[in-house]
């Protein structure tokens, strides 16, 4: 059976941080995560695993988002998600 989560987290980074740093950390995942954002009313969706779709997301704090993970790992891969995207 394929675990599947997802949580609202909001953004708070540090200045310091960069969403390439997060795609690294959550290589050793087997999981798919995906980020969900309303922008202006339509839904972007991008795959953390993909630099294209991140660069798209133009993730500020503030922001809140939708995280989806699915895969054995899922669980995992959504609290280290949360915990990088939550350290402001």
């Amino acid at each position: 059976m394929v675990n599947k989560v997802e949580r609202k987290i909001p953004v708070y980074m540090k200045e310091s941080q960069t969403i390439i740093e997060l795609n690294q950390i959550i290589q050793k995942y087997d999981a798919e995560i995906l980020l969900k954002k309303n922008v202006n009313g339509s839904l972007i969706e991008a795959n953390l695993k993909s630099f294209l779709g991140l660069i798209n997301l133009r993730l500020h704090d503030g922001d809140e988002i939708l995280v989806e993970c699915i895969g054995e790992d899922a669980a995992e891969a959504l609290n280290e998600v949360e915990l990088f995207l939550s350290k402001g």
